[in-house]
Protein backbone atom coordinates (compact mmCIF):
# COMPACT_ATOMS: atom_id res chain seq x y z
CA UNK A 1 0.00 0.00 0.00
CA UNK A 2 1.99 3.07 -0.86
CA UNK A 3 0.16 6.72 -1.20
CA UNK A 4 1.16 9.86 -3.11
CA UNK A 5 3.16 11.36 -0.53
CA UNK A 6 5.90 8.76 -1.23
CA UNK A 7 4.65 6.75 2.14
CA UNK A 8 4.30 2.77 1.56
CA UNK A 9 3.42 -0.14 4.09
CA UNK A 10 4.77 -3.19 3.28
CA UNK A 11 5.15 -6.72 5.20
CA UNK A 12 8.86 -6.86 6.86
CA UNK A 13 11.27 -9.17 5.01
CA UNK A 14 14.52 -10.81 6.13
CA UNK A 15 16.38 -8.14 4.13
CA UNK A 16 14.60 -5.60 6.33
CA UNK A 17 15.42 -6.89 9.76
CA UNK A 18 18.03 -4.41 10.82
CA UNK A 19 16.61 -1.59 9.28
CA UNK A 20 13.36 -2.24 10.97
CA UNK A 21 15.51 -2.11 14.18
CA UNK A 22 17.46 0.35 13.39
CA UNK A 23 15.80 3.47 13.61
CA UNK A 24 15.77 6.26 16.16
CA UNK A 25 12.32 6.01 18.34
CA UNK A 26 13.52 8.43 21.10
CA UNK A 27 10.96 11.32 22.13
CA UNK A 28 11.47 13.96 24.40
CA UNK A 29 8.85 13.85 27.70
CA UNK A 30 7.62 17.13 28.57
CA UNK A 31 4.09 16.11 29.21
CA UNK A 32 2.37 13.79 31.09
CA UNK A 33 -0.92 12.68 31.14
CA UNK A 34 -3.76 12.95 33.91
CA UNK A 35 -6.92 10.14 33.89
CA UNK A 36 -9.81 11.67 34.98
CA UNK A 37 -13.31 9.01 35.18
CA UNK A 38 -15.90 10.26 33.41
CA UNK A 39 -19.99 9.79 34.36
CA UNK A 40 -20.45 6.58 31.87
CA UNK A 41 -17.39 4.96 33.12
CA UNK A 42 -15.38 5.76 30.45
CA UNK A 43 -12.04 7.42 30.99
CA UNK A 44 -10.41 10.44 29.56
CA UNK A 45 -7.31 12.38 30.11
CA UNK A 46 -5.55 15.84 29.55
CA UNK A 47 -2.19 16.51 29.45
CA UNK A 48 -0.16 18.52 31.87
CA UNK A 49 3.62 19.91 31.25
CA UNK A 50 6.39 17.46 33.52
CA UNK A 51 9.11 19.60 34.20
CA UNK A 52 12.14 18.78 33.32
CA UNK A 53 11.82 17.63 29.75
CA UNK A 54 13.63 14.31 28.96
CA UNK A 55 14.63 11.67 26.39
CA UNK A 56 13.00 8.43 26.61
CA UNK A 57 14.98 5.85 25.17
CA UNK A 58 12.86 2.41 24.77
CA UNK A 59 14.86 -0.26 26.01
CA UNK A 60 13.96 -1.72 22.51
CA UNK A 61 12.99 -5.57 22.16
CA UNK A 62 12.83 -4.92 18.70
CA UNK A 63 16.60 -5.74 17.98
CA UNK A 64 16.67 -7.81 14.44
CA UNK A 65 16.76 -11.21 16.45
CA UNK A 66 13.58 -10.43 17.95
CA UNK A 67 11.86 -9.35 14.95
CA UNK A 68 12.48 -12.67 13.30
CA UNK A 69 9.70 -14.63 14.49
CA UNK A 70 7.19 -11.81 13.26
CA UNK A 71 8.36 -12.21 9.75
CA UNK A 72 5.41 -13.19 7.52
CA UNK A 73 2.02 -12.77 7.38
CA UNK A 74 0.67 -15.69 9.60
CA UNK A 75 -2.21 -15.87 11.54
CA UNK A 76 -1.03 -15.61 14.91
CA UNK A 77 1.89 -12.59 14.23
CA UNK A 78 2.74 -10.68 11.75
CA UNK A 79 5.06 -7.15 11.06
CA UNK A 80 4.85 -4.81 9.06
CA UNK A 81 7.34 -1.46 7.82
CA UNK A 82 6.20 2.12 7.29
CA UNK A 83 8.84 3.19 3.76
CA UNK A 84 8.94 7.00 2.99
CA UNK A 85 10.62 7.67 0.23
CA UNK A 86 12.39 4.28 0.45
CA UNK A 87 13.85 3.91 3.79
CA UNK A 88 12.38 2.54 6.78
CA UNK A 89 10.41 4.82 8.89
CA UNK A 90 8.33 2.52 11.15
CA UNK A 91 6.71 -0.61 12.10
CA UNK A 92 4.44 -2.26 13.79
CA UNK A 93 4.04 -5.72 15.67
CA UNK A 94 1.25 -7.60 16.12
CA UNK A 95 -0.20 -10.81 17.42
CA UNK A 96 -3.07 -12.36 18.54
CA UNK A 97 -3.81 -12.49 22.03
CA UNK A 98 -4.89 -14.11 24.84
CA UNK A 99 -8.28 -12.34 24.95
CA UNK A 100 -8.93 -12.96 21.40
CA UNK A 101 -7.53 -8.79 19.95
CA UNK A 102 -4.86 -8.11 17.89
CA UNK A 103 -2.21 -6.84 19.87
CA UNK A 104 0.01 -4.37 19.23
CA UNK A 105 3.38 -5.03 20.59
CA UNK A 106 5.20 -2.32 19.51
CA UNK A 107 4.83 0.50 17.25
CA UNK A 108 7.53 2.67 16.25
CA UNK A 109 7.95 5.75 14.41
CA UNK A 110 11.82 6.89 13.32
CA UNK A 111 11.94 10.84 15.49
CA UNK A 112 12.22 12.59 12.37
CA UNK A 113 9.29 11.02 10.06
CA UNK A 114 7.00 11.59 12.91
CA UNK A 115 3.85 13.35 11.48
CA UNK A 116 4.03 11.90 8.35
CA UNK A 117 0.79 10.11 8.31
CA UNK A 118 3.52 6.90 8.97
CA UNK A 119 1.89 6.23 12.71
CA UNK A 120 -1.71 6.63 11.05
CA UNK A 121 -0.55 4.31 8.56
CA UNK A 122 1.00 1.33 10.66
CA UNK A 123 -2.06 1.69 13.27
CA UNK A 124 -4.83 1.21 10.00
CA UNK A 125 -2.90 -1.76 8.91
CA UNK A 126 -3.13 -2.98 12.14
CA UNK A 127 -6.92 -2.95 12.16
CA UNK A 128 -6.83 -4.37 8.52
CA UNK A 129 -4.85 -7.43 9.85
CA UNK A 130 -7.38 -7.64 12.84
CA UNK A 131 -10.16 -7.64 10.30
CA UNK A 132 -9.08 -10.21 8.06
CA UNK A 133 -8.72 -12.72 11.14
CA UNK A 134 -11.81 -11.89 12.31
CA UNK A 135 -10.90 -10.46 15.43
CA UNK A 136 -12.84 -8.29 18.03
CA UNK A 137 -10.52 -5.53 17.64
CA UNK A 138 -7.02 -4.41 18.42
CA UNK A 139 -5.42 -3.42 21.69
CA UNK A 140 -2.08 -1.82 22.88
CA UNK A 141 -0.26 -0.70 26.01
CA UNK A 142 2.26 3.03 26.63
CA UNK A 143 2.47 4.81 29.25
CA UNK A 144 1.35 8.04 30.56
CA UNK A 145 4.20 9.79 29.24
CA UNK A 146 3.57 9.70 25.83
CA UNK A 147 1.53 11.87 25.39
CA UNK A 148 2.02 12.18 21.73
CA UNK A 149 1.34 8.23 21.14
CA UNK A 150 -2.09 8.55 23.24
CA UNK A 151 -3.11 11.33 21.00
CA UNK A 152 -2.36 9.86 17.89
CA UNK A 153 -4.29 6.44 19.46
CA UNK A 154 -7.18 8.76 20.08
CA UNK A 155 -7.28 10.29 16.47
CA UNK A 156 -7.45 6.70 15.09
CA UNK A 157 -10.62 5.44 16.92
CA UNK A 158 -8.51 4.02 19.91
CA UNK A 159 -10.67 4.74 23.53
CA UNK A 160 -8.68 4.33 26.18
CA UNK A 161 -9.80 0.90 28.45
CA UNK A 162 -8.14 0.75 31.59
CA UNK A 163 -4.65 1.89 33.62
CA UNK A 164 -2.26 0.26 35.49
CA UNK A 165 -0.18 2.36 38.11
CA UNK A 166 1.91 -0.66 39.23
CA UNK A 167 2.71 -2.07 36.18
CA UNK A 168 6.27 -0.87 36.02
CA UNK A 169 6.63 -0.95 39.95
CA UNK A 170 10.25 -3.51 39.32
CA UNK A 171 11.67 -1.57 36.93
CA UNK A 172 13.60 1.52 38.14
CA UNK A 173 13.67 3.92 35.07
CA UNK A 174 9.86 3.35 34.77
CA UNK A 175 8.26 3.03 37.81
CA UNK A 176 7.22 6.73 38.17
CA UNK A 177 5.14 6.08 34.54
CA UNK A 178 1.46 4.34 34.25
CA UNK A 179 0.56 2.05 31.65
CA UNK A 180 -2.65 3.06 29.97
CA UNK A 181 -4.48 0.49 27.67
CA UNK A 182 -5.90 1.58 24.40
CA UNK A 183 -8.80 -0.65 22.85
CA UNK A 184 -10.22 0.09 18.77
CA UNK A 185 -13.15 -2.93 19.17
CA UNK A 186 -15.20 -3.44 15.66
Amino acid sequence: MSDAGGLSIEALTEADLHAAAGFDASFVVHQRVRLSMREDGGLSYISEPLRPPYRKHYRDDADAEALREYLGDGADFAAYLARKDGQVVGRVLLSRTWNGYAGIDDIAVAAGARRSGAGSALLRQALAWARERGLPGVMLETQDTNVGACALYQRNGFVLGGFDRFHYANEPDLQHETALFWYCRF
